[in-house]
């Protein structure tokens, strides 16, 4: 089946937050709602305990017709032929991820700063022989966050707004985003909204991606 690449509201996933709930029935509660697109995130999990569930995730995302992304471990996201892997700016460099994947995969790229964002090759640069861009970038912590520590200060929406005016790169929010300022993310320019507890630990993660898609959906105009 044909993915879609769509950033809309993507998907973060943390298991802990899952109040004991299994993650793939959540995953696909989630789907179901509207997440367009899904990162599997473990922080904790040994190699094997990962790879174990990102082959469940990709059978279930294979399934339903969304990409599979893998945070950080570039080895579990080449094992399990995941869609993409997203990395941080103290993982493996961007340009040797690259190449250990290709150009077809779903390269993701967090930057924790104007000045680490702005070095990133826009996407209307062409690169050189070899050189293919960041997807997307992660732009966090928009606003102030639990589920990830290791941060600096937030962004907030001025800044965002600001990276935007500045670059054509596909621009993802993640920190603090909630129903309550996922529009005005989008207002402030980017192209969707990378959400963690807003779904994991809702009551209902297909209501909460379904609320998180309608005010994408209204911060970019439409209704």
């Amino acid at each position: 089946m044909n993915k879609k690449r769509d950033y809309s509201v993507y998907l973060v996933t943390d298991r802990p937050l899952c109040a004991g709930r299994d993650l793939l029935q959540i995953i696909e509660e989630a789907v179901a709602g509207g997440a367009t697109i899904v990162q599997i995130r473990e922080k904790d999990a040994t190699a094997r305990e990962f790879y174990e569930l990102a082959c469940a995730a990709k059978d279930l995302l294979d399934r339903l017709g969304i990409p599979l992304i893998i945070n950080d471990r570039v080895d579990v996201a080449l094992a399990v032929n995941a869609d993409g892997v997203h990395v941080g700016q103290k993982d493996l460099p961007y340009a040797e991820v690259r190449k250990m994947v290709g150009p077809h995969k779903i390269v993701g790229l967090s930057v924790d700063s104007m000045e680490q964002a702005l070095s990133v090759p826009d996407l209307e640069v062409v690169l050189g022989e070899g050189g293919f861009g960041p997807d997307y970038l992660g732009v966090g912590p928009i606003f102030p966050t639990n589920t990830k520590k290791d941060t600096s200060e937030e962004w907030g929406l001025e800044n965002l707004a600001s990276l935007r005016a500045q670059t054509h790169q596909r621009l993802v929010g993640i920190g603090g985003v909630n129903l309550s300022n996922a529009r005005d993310v989008i207002r402030a320019g980017a192209d969707g909204i990378a959400v963690v507890s807003a779904i994991c630990a809702a009551e209902s993660p297909k209501k909460a991606a379904e609320e998180l898609l309608a005010e994408v959906m209204l911060g970019r105009g439409l209704e």
